[in-house]
């Protein structure tokens, strides 16, 4: 499914799951004020968590895989949150990059592929906040262990080609 198809079907699972909150309204009306945001027309600031992302915001594109992903607040959908993790993951969000190649490695959202797994996952660790490095790295260690040397170096050399194409 192209990436335009997935976002369009998120947008509309996010719409569809906040319609009876939120009423038809949301779908129509524009907040009153910035102060409506996150209280009573966008109680958990869904909307504009949405916004964010479609305007291409990394943190708020992982926010909507996370989100998709584990079914919290809106529908799980593993399509969904492969294509929301891939936008942010491209943009460098570590989180993101961590979160893919977990999907590509259980194959949810997509065909399992170690290589695309490592990939993402020693991106995730090289980039990832002091405090989840070492849990990035044990994960992106546990997927190399089950690849071939042939598979390792493909993936390496995945990565240092994305870090090479990034400003």
């Amino acid at each position: 499914m192209e990436t335009t198809a997935r976002r369009g079907i998120a947008t509309l699972l996010v719409c569809a799951a906040w319609l009876p909150v939120t009423g038809a309204a949301f779908l129509t009306a524009a907040p009153a004020s910035a102060a409506d945001i996150g209280h009573r027309r966008d109680p958990s600031g869904l909307a504009t968590i949405l916004r964010r992302a479609e305007r291409g915001d990394p943190r708020a594109e992982t926010t909507l895989c996370y989100m998709a992903y584990d079914g919290r607040g809106i529908p799980q959908s593993y399509g969904a949150a492969l294509d929301w993790c891939t936008q942010a993951a491209h943009q460098g969000d570590p989180d993101a990059q961590y979160l893919l190649g977990l999907m590509y490695d259980k194959g949810f959202g997509a065909d399992p592929d170690v290589i695309k797994a490592y990939k993402w996952l020693d991106l995730a660790a090289a980039n990832a906040a002091p405090y989840n490095r070492d849990n990035y790295t044990r994960v992106r260690n546990a997927v190399a262990s089950k690849m071939t040397r042939d598979q390792l170096v493909i993936g390496q050399k995945l990565a240092l080609e994305f870090i090479a194409t990034r400003p």
